[in-house]
């Protein structure tokens, strides 16, 4: 019978540690299914625009040292929590 349990921690470091120096098949008996999803995805949107809109995108992101992607999604976010 296995004595080893498994760890409770949340810790990334101790996690990795103890996954680095034991295997999975070690805790069948410990496992269970999970049926529901444990992880909301984001849903990725495609945004038409024109070859201008999209330049000027990038030069305010530039500007504010983020990725264009990202201060699209700021402004997004900005104007839903207004609502």
């Amino acid at each position: 019978m296995n004595i080893n349990k498994l760890p409770t921690t949340d810790s990334i470091e101790e996690l990795a540690n103890f996954w680095d120096t034991h295997d999975l098949t070690e805790f069948e008996d410990q496992l269970e299914e999970v049926k529901d999803s444990i992880f909301e995805r984001e849903t990725l949107i495609s945004i038409d625009l024109q070859p201008q809109e999209i330049k000027k995108v990038k030069a305010i992101a530039k500007a504010q040292g983020i990725d264009y992607h990202e201060l699209i999604k700021q402004w997004v976010v900005e104007k839903v929590s207004q609502v």
